[in-house]
């Protein structure tokens, strides 16, 4: 003890210049000649070194530790804040669009981050479809008044679509069907379906709209209405079954002048330009309510969709919504083109998301030759014809499998009827009526309400040879109907 006591008393050696002790067990000064060794000294566990000699241990050390460790932590926080704002900017889809500062004050206040989260919450960017925001964006500094001078280029997603809409709505018509129902017990009743139509074309004394097959299918009468709900009738001017379509027209002498200002004729697109993911909307009479409007994207193209038990068709996909009296409707680009034509006949209870467009470059050759075909309205059913066969429909299985064109295959020609006269034959395969391609019994047992006796058509059918089928047309001249 006493020779500690009096190691304690005697005067320290100077330390060499740029050494200082670190403070602990065992800790060591240095000097020129004699090291000292000092034992019962305050311990811990951070060496610190200044040029600055010390004699002793000093508590405002801890002092410092505490405001470096604060800072550190200050510091962690601050990256962890940044990194946050980073993440959520990025999966916003602001980062790398439109957080891109240039041109930043020397005396702004804050971090980078700080600086790009107030831009962020700044922006206001245009939804015109198509449009980009390219105006620079200022921001006011809090203190002294320091300003943000430019931003890249913003570029909004489309989700403002009222100016297509302007253009396109005056082009879509609620078609209404009456037709004859009847129930399991054989009695009749009239009743009403609900669609949609896209007016596409005039000529000099009617208005021209393309809708599906399915839409006119039986009908007794049809009803259009405009976009400003006035009503007119309108006929049927041709249909194609397979492919769903159909051209009806209205007579411009039935049309007020008022409502020919409002209305309009649509422009047709290029479905084959499309791509997967671009925007589309569709416009209808959903559910029979009224035009409405939906959005979308393009999910899918040329899927291939079995649209009854015989009919195949390569369709657009769109997860716009597509309900019933939306079919014969517009499916449209940002443009305001007509890109595809509504259907909601393939529909499922269990499908969500899913609705189906005929693409408007199918579609573009077959209306034009619609359009061109003279307008039919069904007759008196004391005027109605009748052909003289009875058939049944060769369907694509049977078609395929023995190798027979598709159509209606004539099971029996009756004795004393315009078929018989005329020369058709047990076997002939009936392909086309007037013009218009037959596949169904049933379609062509409709076309023939809207001729009356004693009209003459020609008559399209497949006659089997040794050489196989060969094509032949023959005049016929249709007979009264008796029960």
């Amino acid at each position: 003890m006493e020779e500690m006591e009096n190691r304690k008393e005697q005067p320290q050696p100077a330390a060499t210049q740029g050494y200082e002790p670190g403070y602990g067990s065992g800790d060591t000064i240095y000097t020129q000649g004699t090291t000292t060794q000092y034992v019962n000294v305050a311990q811990y566990s951070n060496a610190y070194t200044s040029n600055t000699k010390s004699k002793k241990p000093k508590k405002q050390h801890s002092v410092m530790k505490s405001i470096m460790v604060k800072v550190a932590g200050g510091t962690l926080f601050g990256a962890f804040a940044g990194f946050g704002i980073y993440m959520v900017l990025a999966l916003s889809g602001i980062t790398g669009r439109l957080a891109s500062v240039e041109h930043i004050s020397q005396d702004w206040e804050g971090t980078k981050e700080e600086i790009l989260s107030e831009a962020a919450n700044q922006i206001t960017a245009k939804t015109t479809p198509g449009a980009s925001q390219e105006e620079p964006v200022k921001i006011e500094g809090t203190k002294e008044e320091t300003q943000i001078q430019q931003m890249e280029t913003v570029t909004a997603v489309v989700t403002d679509v009222t100016e297509v809409v302007k253009t396109a709505m005056p082009c879509v018509v609620s078609i209404t069907n009456f037709y004859t129902a009847m129930d399991w017990y054989g009695d009749e009743s009239e009743e009403e379906a609900s669609g949609s139509g896209i007016i596409v074309g005039e000529n000099e004394n009617e208005l021209l709209i393309v809708t599906n097959y399915h839409v006119i299918e039986d009908c007794n009468e049809l009803s259009v209405q405009f976009i400003d709900d006035s009503e007119v009738l309108a006929y049927v001017k041709g249909s194609d079954q397979e492919h769903d379509l159909a051209v009806i027209t209205v007579f411009l002498t039935d049309i007020e002048e008022a409502t020919k200002q409002k209305i309009a004729i649509a422009t047709l697109g290029n479905s084959d330009a499309l791509q997967v993911g671009e925007p589309a909307i569709a416009i209808g009479n959903s559910l029979g309510y009224g035009q409405s409007v939906t959005t979308g994207v393009i999910s899918a193209l040329n899927r291939e969709i079995m649209i009854d038990d015989d009919t195949t068709s390569f369709l657009i996909q769109t997860d716009a919504a597509i309900n019933p009296g939306n079919s014969g409707g517009a499916l449209l680009n940002v443009k305001g083109e007509v890109i595809g034509i509504n259907s909601s006949k393939i529909a499922d209870y269990l499908i969500e998301g899913m609705g189906y467009a005929i693409p408007i470059s199918t579609a573009k050759p077959i209306i034009e030759e619609l359009m061109l075909r003279e307008t039919r309205q069904k007759v008196l059913d004391s005027e109605r014809s009748f052909l003289g066969i009875s058939g049944t429909d060769v369907t694509d299985e049977v078609a395929r499998t023995y190798d027979m064109p598709q159509g209606v295959f004539v099971a029996q020609v009756l004795e004393n009827s315009g078929a018989e006269s005329a020369g058709l034959q047990k076997g002939d395969i009936i392909v086309a009526f007037d013009g218009e391609n037959i596949s169904h019994m049933t379609q062509l047992q409709e076309l023939l309400e809207y001729y009356a006796a004693g009209t003459t058509v020609d008559v399209t059918v497949m006659r089997q040879s040794d050489s196989g089928y060969q094509e032949k047309v023959i005049s016929v001249t249709l007979g009264y109907r008796t029960e």
